[in-house]
């Protein structure tokens, strides 16, 4: 369908009310995000395919925001009025979709993510937080684990179970995160492959996404696996900084710092109802691995909790300890403290969103490239959701529905577009 025409019907719909929401989000994206000129041009690697490429995609780009779940509820909605406006026809089969899908380039996909982000770039909608430094966070997920079935992508394990040993199948993949100032994008995802490990990559990804992104973000942030001189080093090299947490008691950077610490006043932080005692020591050579002296930062947090089963008062202590390339002179300890808590945001504002309301964790094609096809189209719809919740609804609108509510609007003009019949009324 040319684009005036899907633009002139999808205005149609911008109106308020139920029905009005998925079409508005399409136009929002089609107008403010520009991602029709991106999804259209994916490519995939059939001689002569029957049915468009685009079309394929524009369904699954539906199916990821109605979140429905599967390519066979995909298909049960082949029916409905919205996919003559959307993609011009009827959305493909479920085999269809999968097989595509595996045929597809994934770095087409990253195109269009990459599209969205100089959109929302262009129109200043990535600020950076108050201490100026935006983050890219880094972090490794499982998306499933099965006994049964396997590929050539798959990764292995031995899992010990009381029937004897057992080798697990499994597909894990490590995705970057921008943090900014009330704001998150999930920008890229890479394959964990068969005999490497989380930080191989990650090295893979950052050196991608800093040629595409050079100055898209200024710090790396990851968990205590990141803590590796090959991987600092890396990231050293393109001009970013880093902040890892420092966990293993065992290595002497650590011992040395504990040694250090005593010997240090503590700085008194107040963050978002935590009391923070931190302290903090620059110039560590303790780690020679490492390219350049590391700073220590140490913060022992102490909150009050009111427990819910009887109402009790209790303070809980942790304790975060974190190593940095970062000077005091460019990050004062508040900085680090801030950017060390901001790599959450990967698993509360990344993961568990798309796996527990976008269906990223299901198997829609048990295929290395499909899985990861999957991945990313998850990310581009979630992306696109949130700009378009954040930026385009109203600080009032946004007080009076939950995102999840809109999510459910959305799910119900694809719904109410199925056309009469026995199988409606057996709905």
């Amino acid at each position: 369908m040319a684009g005036g025409v899907v633009a002139a019907v999808l205005e149609e719909g911008t109106g308020s009310g139920v029905l009005a929401v998925l079409r508005r989000i399409l136009a929002y994206g089609r107008k403010v995000l520009g991602w029709e000129e991106w999804l259209d041009g994916i490519r995939d690697r059939r001689r002569q395919g029957r049915i468009p490429t685009g079309v394929i995609v524009r369904g699954l780009v539906g199916m990821f925001l109605c979140r429905l779940g599967s390519l066979n509820a995909l298909q049960q909605t082949r029916g409905s009025r919205f996919w003559q406006v959307w993609s011009g026809g009827a959305t493909a089969s479920a085999d269809t979709n999968g097989r595509v899908a595996a045929l597809m380039e994934p770095d087409d996909l990253r195109g269009v993510n990459h599209g969205i982000y100089d959109r929302l770039k262009r129109n200043k909608a990535l600020p950076a937080p108050r201490h100026g430094w935006i983050a890219a966070v880094l972090d490794g997920h499982e998306l499933h684990a099965t006994f049964r079935r396997h590929c050539p992508d798959c990764l292995a394990r031995v899992v010990h179970t009381k029937e004897g040993d057992r080798i697990q199948y499994y597909h894990r993949v490590v995705s970057l995160q921008l943090v900014g100032a009330g704001w998150t994008l999930m920008l890229d995802g890479e394959p964990i492959r068969p005999e490497e490990d989380e930080v191989a990559a990650a090295l893979r990804l950052l050196g991608r996404v800093v040629a595409a992104y050079p100055r898209a973000f200024d710090v790396v942030l990851g968990d205590s696996l990141y803590a590796n001189a090959p991987f600092f080093n890396f990231v050293r090299r393109l001009g970013k900084h880093v902040v890892a947490v420092l966990k293993d008691e065992r290595r002497d950077l650590i011992q040395d710092a504990r040694s250090l610490f005593g010997e240090v006043a503590p700085t008194v932080l107040s963050r978002g109802g935590r009391t923070c005692l931190c302290w903090d020591i620059e110039d560590f050579k303790t780690w020679p691995q490492v390219e350049g002296p590391v700073r220590v930062v140490r913060s022992v947090e102490t909150r009050t909790v009111r427990r819910q089963r009887d109402g009790q008062l209790e303070e809980q202590t942790s304790e975060w300890i974190w190593v940095t390339t970062l000077p005091k002179v460019l990050a004062p300890t508040a900085t680090v403290v801030d950017l060390g808590h901001s790599r959450w945001t990967i698993e509360n504002e990344g993961f568990n969103e798309m796996v527990n309301h976008w269906y990223a964790d299901h198997v829609y094609r048990h295929q290395g490239t499909a899985i990861l096809v999957f991945w990313l189209l998850a990310m581009i719809c979630l992306n696109a959701f949130l700009a378009f919740y954040r930026r385009n609804l109203k600080p009032a609108a946004r007080v009076a529905v939950s995102m999840l509510h809109v999510a459910r609007q959305i799910a119900a003009e694809l719904y109410g577009g199925l056309p009469a019949g026995p199988a409606r009324a057996l709905i």
